[in-house]
Order: structure tokens, then C-alpha cells, then sequence
């Protein structure tokens, strides 16, 4: 008869090893994959918002929507609004894939959503941009990219300072929706970067709208797509150097062109690219 023989235990305990030393070499590489494919799906949705913004202007002779479109002193939900029409209220398309989760449901950030708030919620900071009860999303426009009538009377935003329209110059360096932990922003370029990478601390007033595009969702950097309607990759640090409104100073004080080196950044930003 023949004789049956099975694994000893130092063979089994050598396979296992050799199992765990593989999956300890793939995890990062895995890792890394699911990043990369978060950030292409993160690039499609943007794409998509740049379509709805098209059509919008396509049919509006080119302009973006105005503030007094819906009525409100202020600029966020204007852009859920005038183009839930053509996106039609689709949550999926609202999130960038890393940030789902809503704050008010302990997302935490730079990885949580805006949103799931109560009906005529207007804003933590007691601003007036409306959020329809149960929206959420990731993604912000610039304020600045709208359409608001002559007389204005916002002066820390004067009308002079908007685009208003596709139709101007430069549209490839000029944001229009991006990875944002609210619905809008209006940056300037003396903003103060967060001091560090989950804070929400003076946002609300006119030095900080910067940090709510200012989140580390893409390893340094967050998605954006442009008036041109293209979309691409951009540097935490690079924010400060684009075209954000008519007169914004793209060698502002944050930028290489200002005179800002690298100690000048919060701890968590030095190691990332210079501008």
C-alpha cells in the first residue's frame, strides 16, 4: 500500500509567510490603484459638471447663472439650482468618490461631503447660501465665475471682479467647479492656507475662502475643471496662482512669484510642490 503524506507544520508555517510577505508587497500597490481610480471617477463627475455649465451657456448667450437668478444675497446653491435640470438631482455625480460621506453624518475631512442639513439651511457661518433639504456633494464653484447684476452691493465682492461669462481670456487657468468641503468660494490671493489639512476655522470670513478648495484629497492636490470646460489635476499650492477673478493678483503673497518659500507654508503643505 501506498503511503499518504500531508504538509508538516514547518511547511505550512513557510507557506503562510510567504502569503503574508506577498500581500504585505501588493497592499501598497493596491492601495495606490483604488487612489488612482478615485481620482479618474473624481475627473469624470467634474467632466460632467463641465457639460451641464455648457449647455447652461449655450443656452444663456454664453453667460453663467446670476445671483439674482434665485433671489439671494448670497452665491452657494445657485449652481444645484439653475442646473438641476440637466443633471437632474443625481447624488453620484455631486461627490468626488473619496469625500461621500456628509459631515453632518461624521464624515470627517478633508474626506467628508457638504450637506444633509434641514430644510432653508442657511450655512454654519449664518451666510445666506441656501442647500435644498437632504442635498449633499463635494464640489464647489467659484463664486466669481457668476453672472450678478451692475449694482451689486456686495463690497468685499464687487461686481467688477466677476467673469460672468465664457467669453473672456484665459478661460484654461480660470476655476469653475473643484474638490470643495462647501458648495462655493470666493479665494483671494491674500487667503491664509489651513493650518492644517482637516481645518475648517475661519472660512466664513473674507482672508479664508481659500481653504475650502484647499483640501488633501488627491496626495497634495484636488481636481478642477476650468471656464474652457477642461479638466486636470492642481497642486494644494498652485490654487493661489489661478486666475480666481478679473483683478486677483496671480503672484499674490502664497505663491513663488510673491516671494513665499517653503517654511512660509503650514507643516502639513511644505513638502508639497512649489508654485
Amino acid at each position: 500500500m501506498s503511503k499518504q503524506r500531508g504538509f508538516t507544520l514547518i511547511e505550512l508555517l513557510v507557506v503562510i509567510a510567504i502569503i503574508a510577505l506577498l500581500v504585505a508587497i501588493l497592499m501598497p500597490a493596491l492601495q495606490r490603484v483604488k487612489k488612482q481610480a478615485r481620482a479618474v471617477a473624481c475627473q469624470s463627475n467634474l467632466h460632467q459638471w463641465s457639460l451641464f455649465f455648457s449647455m447652461y451657456t449655450n443656452e444663456n448667450n454664453g453667460y453663467f447663472p446670476s445671483k439674482k437668478y434665485i433671489n439671494f444675497a448670497g452665491g452657494g446653491g445657485v449652481w444645484l439650482d439653475v442646473l438641476r435640470e440637466y443633471y437632474h438631482s443625481q447624488p453620484i455625480v455631486r461627490c468626488c468618490p473619496t469625500a461621500t460621506k456628509p459631515m453632518t453624518q461624521g464624515g470627517q475631512q478633508p474626506f467628508a461631503a457638504w450637506g444633509v442639513l434641514g430644510k432653508n439651511w442657511t450655512g454654519g457661518g449664518g451666510g445666506s447660501d441656501p442647500i435644498a433639504e437632504g442635498e449633499f456633494g463635494s464640489y464647489g464653484i467659484s463664486y466669481w465665475i457668476l453672472n450678478p447684476p451692475l449694482d451689486w452691493p456686495n463690497q468685499t465682492m464687487p461686481p467688477e471682479k466677476y467673469w460672468r461669462s465664457i467669453n473672456v481670456k484665459g478661460t484654461n487657468n480660470i476655476p469653475l467647479i473643484a474638490d470643495c468641503w462647501y458648495v462655493g468660494a470666493d479665494p483671494k490671493p491674500i487667503d491664509e492656507p489651513p493650518a492644517y489639512d482637516t481645518d475648517l476655522g475661519h472660512s466664513w470670513g473674507s482672508r479664508n475662502s481659500m481653504n475650502r478648495f484647499c483640501v488633501n484629497r488627491h496626495d497634495g492636490a484636488i481636481n478642477s475643471a476650468f471656464v474652457d470646460f477642461s479638466v486636470r489635476k492642481v497642486g494644494l499650492k498652485e490654487l493661489w496662482t489661478l486666475h480666481w477673478h478679473k483683478n486677483y493678483d496671480v503672484n499674490g503673497p502664497w505663491t513663488s512669484g510673491g516671494g513665499a518659500i517653503t517654511t512660509d507654508w503650514p507643516h502639513w503643505m511644505r513638502n508639497f510642490k512649489e508654485y
